[in-house]
């Protein structure tokens, strides 16, 4: 039987308060409609970006393909000019290319030094600065990133998740975005924060027979639209358009809870990590035993885990 299908909902003229008090408790994603955005809707056209962006050089994807898989790598990583990468990943067929003349191209921007420091707009590109507003519904303090995404038209990103609550702002172009409830997580076939799955429109069930169970939440981003992604609810986007898009990632839990060489806001909270890893080291132990004996106290840990680990305060 196929998953559900629901629409993520569009709210209008949402404040601060309303926010922090009715809507972010829930945990579930959520477009945000009319807001304030600054001029950078209006202005961050294919030439002003060039203009103003300059010919700083950035690390980039390129695919030969319009379904980026992050597990087996089916794309480069190559560098280009910015103004060049946003004269080529506006346009449908290349003179200049690396792969072919229809390659996609993905910027994700980072920061100065990506081993150390995250990705934020306003440093990296501080031209751009004055022209966009981030939502203000966080304290300054539970910052960690904004960042910065160029995408040609077409191209798909791989379903995944993060350990940050994040506003994705689109900026320019539309967005097809379809996510999936952490409570899901085991239908969705992980390796580490992504899922096997590329094609979810039209999935190998025979591969991947658990994938019809996730329930499929879906929403259509235009320039003006933020939508709200709370930590650990994954996500698959397609741009439809050319697109440009800044996220704004803040810390949900307290900073120390987070992995203190994360900067792309990916890495699992230290606890979890440390879990897994004891985890398998019981694992280990468990193949000691033979088969009969694994496979029958595999399942009591299991529900030991249920029992003790699992949340009754989710649907």
């Amino acid at each position: 039987m196929a998953g559900q299908h629901l629409q993520v909902p569009r709210l209008e003229g949402v404040s601060q308060e309303h926010f922090m008090q009715h809507l972010y408790p829930q945990r579930k994603p959520l477009v945000l409609e009319g807001m304030d955005l600054g001029t950078c809707t209006s202005k961050w056209t294919v030439d002003y970006l060039t203009q103003v962006g300059g010919g700083r050089e950035v690390k980039i994807h390129v695919a030969a393909v319009a379904q980026m898989d992050f597990i087996s790598k089916n794309f480069v990583y190559r560098t280009l000019p910015f103004d060049k990468l946003v004269q080529r990943a506006a346009e449908e067929k290349h003179k200049e290319f690396f792969i072919s003349e229809d390659e996609k191209y993905y910027l994700r921007s980072l920061g100065e030094d990506p081993r150390k420091d995250v990705a934020d707009i306003r440093k990296q590109f501080p031209l751009l600065e004055g022209d966009i507003k981030f939502p203000k519904f966080f304290k300054e303090e539970q910052f960690f990133s904004s960042v910065f995404r160029i995408s040609s038209p077409g191209l798909q990103l791989w379903t995944h998740y993060d350990v940050m609550d994040n506003f994705l702002i689109q900026v320019k172009g539309k967005k097809r975005v379809v996510l999936f409830s952490p409570r899901d997580a085991q239908y969705l076939y992980l390796s580490g924060t992504k899922s096997e799955v590329l094609n979810i429109d039209n999935p190998d069930l025979a591969k991947y027979p658990l994938f019809s169970k996730a329930r499929r939440y879906e929403c259509s981003l235009k320039a003006g639209d933020v939508l709200f992604i709370p930590a650990l609810w994954f996500h698959n986007i397609i741009s439809e358009e050319f697109g440009v898009g800044v996220n704004v990632f803040w810390k949900h839990l307290p900073s120390e809870y987070y992995d203190k060489t994360d900067t792309y806001g990916n890495k699992d909270p230290t606890a979890a990590s440390r879990a897994a890893q004891i985890l398998d080291r019981a694992l280990k132990t468990l193949a000691e035993l033979p088969e009969e004996y694994r496979d029958f106290y595999a399942r009591r840990m299991v529900l030991h885990i249920q029992d003790k680990a699992y949340s009754k305060n989710f649907e």
